[in-house]
């Protein structure tokens, strides 16, 4: 029997009430009676029921998923992918235990599938309590790890859409092991969305254990196949890098993040929020070497624009203000990562006051 809303309809229909009149200078409010409109849109025409089925389950699973995440949404995290037939004799799988534990170590949390395998490494590694379990709903190899297993960070979901989302959307970095078909769809659909800028920017590293050529073979067939035949471009290479261990693969996670923080796109400008200031020196630099990254105009220093006071907490970090022509995501990689081998120039004071775009 399908289950029933927990309210009745008097009760519904008051907080319906409440939140249309909530003012419309709150986004959040705007948002939710969005919602609400495109629900009752449903009727008109009706749909079929398992259309409404997949739409329901989908909002229930990310409604659920976001309220799990959010009290670590300040605690930097690392989504690791790998086989889930790995054995714990395989350098591999101790490979990812050691990688985990050093991330936990340096404060981040992982994320996995939660099942075994590759995923149960990450787990053993680096913690329980430093450890978030996204699985899926099938009828072999998936169900959590004694790891993970009934721990209030575990989601289970049934889709493997809404899944994926999560692995990226909370994820400050990407881990890639060896692993089968499902390894590769998530591996090159982190790839995809970082060569197409639908994604922030974020370090992607393959793993793989000394003397062990998993990676090698597959950047032979990129280099051999799709490069050659100029279906991707030489910089999309540099979306990735492999590496056969871990204090390597960490310290390649923690130096993206040395001087970039974060970026944010208002209008047409790109923001780039950076930790520390540039010299002129350097931003000339930026200017000669990444020019073809400018739509127009040139690369600004600055403080935060007006479009950016939701976010107070950001408001000190100093910022890059350009037109970005949105032609090469791998590019932009390559321009943080130039950014991040700038040393820190004396401390000057930050610009903090609003500004317009």
């Amino acid at each position: 029997m399908a289950s029933r809303p927990s309210l009745t309809n008097e009760e519904l229909l008051k907080q319906i009430q409440a939140m249309l009149g909530g003012s419309d200078d709150d986004p959040q409010k705007v948002f939710l009676k969005e919602m609400l409109l495109g629900v009752l849109k449903l009727h008109h025409p009706r749909l079929d029921t398992l259309d409404i089925k997949i739409l329901n389950r989908t909002l229930k699973e990310l409604r659920y998923a976001f309220k799990v995440f959010h009290p670590y949404r300040h605690r930097p995290k690392v989504s690791l992918f790998g086989s889930a037939r790995t054995q714990s004799d395989d350098p591999n799988y101790q490979l990812a235990y050691r990688f985990a534990r050093l991330l936990a170590r340096r404060g981040y949390m992982v994320i996995t599938g939660g099942a075994d395998g590759i995923m149960r490494a990450g787990q053993e590694g680096a913690g329980r309590e430093s450890s978030f379990g996204v699985n899926i709903m099938l009828p072999f190899e998936q169900g959590p790890n004694a790891i993970i297993a009934d721990d209030p960070k575990l989601i289970t979901f049934k889709y493997f859409f809404t899944r994926k989302l999560l692995f990226v959307k909370e994820s400050d970095a990407i881990a890639l092991f060896p692993g089968g078909f499902g390894t590769h769809d998530e591996g090159f659909e982190v790839l995809t969305l970082a060569q197409t800028g639908k994604n922030k920017p974020q370090p992607i590293v393959c793993l793989q254990a000394p003397g062990c050529d998993y990676w090698d073979h597959w950047h032979a067939f990129i280099t051999d196949q799709l490069l050659s035949r100029r279906l991707i471009n030489e910089e999309d290479l540099g979306l990735f890098k492999i590496f056969d261990s871990e204090k390597a693969a960490v310290e390649e996670i923690e130096t993206f993040y040395r001087n970039y923080h974060s970026i944010r796109f208002v209008d047409q400008h790109l923001v780039m929020r950076i930790k520390h200031p540039l010299s002129p020196e350097q931003l000339a630099t930026l200017t000669r070497e990444f020019t073809d990254l400018l739509d127009e105009g040139s690369f600004e220093q600055r403080g935060p624009l007006l479009e950016e006071l939701d976010e107070p907490s950001l408001k000190d970090l100093p910022r890059l203000v350009f037109l970005f022509n949105r032609r090469s995501a791998a590019r932009l990689r390559q321009l943080i990562d130039r950014i991040n081998t700038f040393s820190a120039p004396t401390p000057v004071p930050s610009p903090s006051q609003p500004t317009a775009a």
